[in-house]
């Protein structure tokens, strides 16, 4: 219904655009998302990009990321 009123827009980005946010958000932020928001911590950035200066975006952090650690070692190939 959001969609259909023009009130929400939905977007995908890969598994490999997540782990670049999951990695950006670490590093810049200090802070360690769940896989599911760093899908759209990915598509905030690129979005920002696209905007003016003067706009905000907010990303609800749900979730821990800590639970998702041991799967993005194993990703990246690093052994814990």
């Amino acid at each position: 219904h959001l969609k259909d009123c023009g009130r929400a827009k939905y977007s995908a980005v890969t598994d490999d655009e997540a782990l670049e946010g999951f990695k950006m958000m670490c590093q810049y932020e200090g802070i360690i998302p769940a896989l599911e928001t760093s899908h759209a911590i990915y598509y905030a950035i690129q979005l920002a990009k696209s905007l003016p200066k003067d706009k905000d975006i907010v990303i609800n952090m749900s979730g821990r990321g800590d639970k998702d650690m041991p799967q993005v070692a194993r990703i990246m190939g690093v052994e814990v």
